[in-house]
């Protein structure tokens, strides 16, 4: 069973992975190069696992297995295309969670993210870290909640844009604490989190890669992670929920997805195969290293249910946000 706290349940994974991988077993895809279609730029956390785990896969299938990059749109653009791909199984969809964002953040899309494709594999989860500039007097989670109920709307928080991760972490924050801040929309997460260490803004949640870096050299304070167990990147950092905020959880994720029409047996072949080499230790570290936390897969149909409960969740926090169907 997927679930917010906890993706797997260890003793129910062996039952419920044993069925499809038995399946998987008698399946064969037809000859071509698998492509997976990443739904943002080179160099991102995603497009960089994602060319990890194509080079595992190819090693072991002995045919090619590439990454193409279909940046843009929040990724409905790769979205899309996959959606309407030839479900042969040789074309998939990495995406990130703005896959659950998209269907309320856009005004209409050419395509039906639950009855258009089928979820293969999650490979991993993206937690966020709440950081706020040295100079401001909030040392936690505790401090910035007084201070926002203190002073209501008195605070700015940075983040990358309408219905991105980081604004949403944001709204889930200000829900479960009764605060009020003013979101400051930027061009990208890596230009807002400069702005929160030159003090231009407060705070932001920010991604743990760069926002390590900068906690390193005193440049930002750490307050809370945003997953519900601390990061290995970064294990003094409490987490929101433990600092807290109870329950408190806001991760981005990383899913492959492939066009809803594949064959059921060529899903199972493909799920077993990533599952194969996302789990290699050079993969797992690889996740690691990202500031990432990576996944034992769930089968395909599990994975469908959690988009499916994303999808209203997320959607919920756009609409309290105002903007839903913006773009």
């Amino acid at each position: 069973m997927l679930t917010r706290r906890s993706l797997l349940a260890a003793p129910l994974l062996a039952t419920a992975l044993a069925p499809w991988r038995a399946k998987a077993a008698a399946a064969e895809l037809p000859a071509g190069t698998i492509t997976f279609v990443v739904s943002f730029p080179a160099g991102g956390s995603t497009d960089v696992v994602m060319r990890a785990v194509a080079a595992k896969m190819q090693a072991r299938l002995g045919r090619a297995v590439i990454v193409e990059n279909k940046a843009g749109a929040g990724g409905a653009i790769a979205t899309g295309y996959v959606a309407k791909a030839n479900p042969d199984g040789l074309t998939l969809l990495a995406s990130a969670s703005s896959l659950a964002a998209n269907p309320t953040l856009f005004k209409s899309l050419p395509f039906d993210t639950l009855k258009d494709l089928q979820s293969v594999s999650y490979i991993f989860r993206t937690p966020l870290v709440l950081v706020v500039n040295p100079e401001r007097p909030a040392k936690s989670v505790a401090d910035l909640i007084a201070l926002l109920k203190q002073k209501p709307g008195a605070l700015d928080y940075a983040h990358g844009g309408p219905g991105s991760a980081i604004q949403l972490a944001a709204e889930l924050f200000q829900t479960m604490t009764g605060t009020k801040m003013n979101g400051v929309a930027y061009r990208g997460s890596p230009l807002a989190l400069n702005d929160v260490m030159a003090g231009h803004v407060a705070l932001m949640f920010a991604d743990v890669g760069p926002a390590s870096v900068l906690l390193r050299g005193g440049q930002v304070r750490a307050l809370g992670v945003t997953s519900t167990e601390r990061v290995p990147a970064m294990p003094d950092v409490p987490t929101i929920a433990e600092a807290g905020v109870p329950g408190f959880d806001a991760v981005g994720w990383t899913i492959i997805s492939a066009p809803s029409a594949t064959p059921r047996p060529v899903i199972d072949l493909l799920a077993n195969e990533i599952s194969i080499a996302t789990q290699e230790p050079e993969v797992q570290t690889l996740i690691t290293n990202i500031g990432a936390l990576p996944e034992k897969s769930p089968p395909p149909d599990e994975i469908q249910k959690f988009l499916a409960a994303e999808i209203a969740r997320w959607g919920a926090l756009i609409e309290r946000a105002g903007a839903a169907k913006s773009l």
